[in-house]
């Protein structure tokens, strides 16, 4: 009558089992949401709406960036989120020094490139690099700014 069975013992390892295992799936889950790509998004098509020179900062809760001419991913330990841009296409800051940083920084185009010409080939080469634009670690805020010089106008973008 008080005897244990013999399957007693297979059904106590097989929940041991399970409950080590839904642990484990539920260690692994994110404890945070992934970054919030709409708010910056929004920020970036603010800027390309308008038709007056402007700027915007938007902070990152991001490790890194992905910033293409119409879509911006965002990716830390928590995920990867994308948004696409509804005003574009943007140009995204090469990395490397060049001009357009300043520019990006708030010196007019006019001081910085010979000509409109010179600036809008900057832009158009800007943008070619930024089909394949790869991650980028993010260490301060994400800078958006429109400017125009003559008939060049651009939405510069840089994280």
């Amino acid at each position: 009558m008080f005897d244990v069975t013999v399957d007693a013992w297979y059904a106590w390892i097989g929940l041991s089992l399970a409950g080590v295992a839904l642990f484990g799936a539920t260690a692994g889950l994110p404890s945070a949401p992934p970054p919030d790509a709409g708010a910056v998004g929004a920020t970036v098509d603010r800027v390309a709406a308008t038709e007056y020179a402007s700027t915007a900062e938007h902070p990152l809760d991001a490790d890194s960036i992905r910033l293409g001419t119409r879509r911006i991913a965002l990716r830390s330990d928590a995920g990867t989120a994308h948004v696409s841009l509804a005003f574009g296409p943007v140009t995204p800051v090469p990395v490397a020094d060049s001009p357009l940083r300043d520019v990006l920084h708030g010196m007019p185009p006019e001081r910085v490139y010979d000509s409109p010409e010179a600036f809008r080939q900057a832009v158009v080469d800007a943008r070619a690099r930024a089909t394949d634009a790869p991650w980028r670690e993010v260490d301060r805020t994400l800078l958006v700014r429109r400017t125009a010089w003559e008939d060049v106008a651009v939405v510069l973008v840089d994280a």
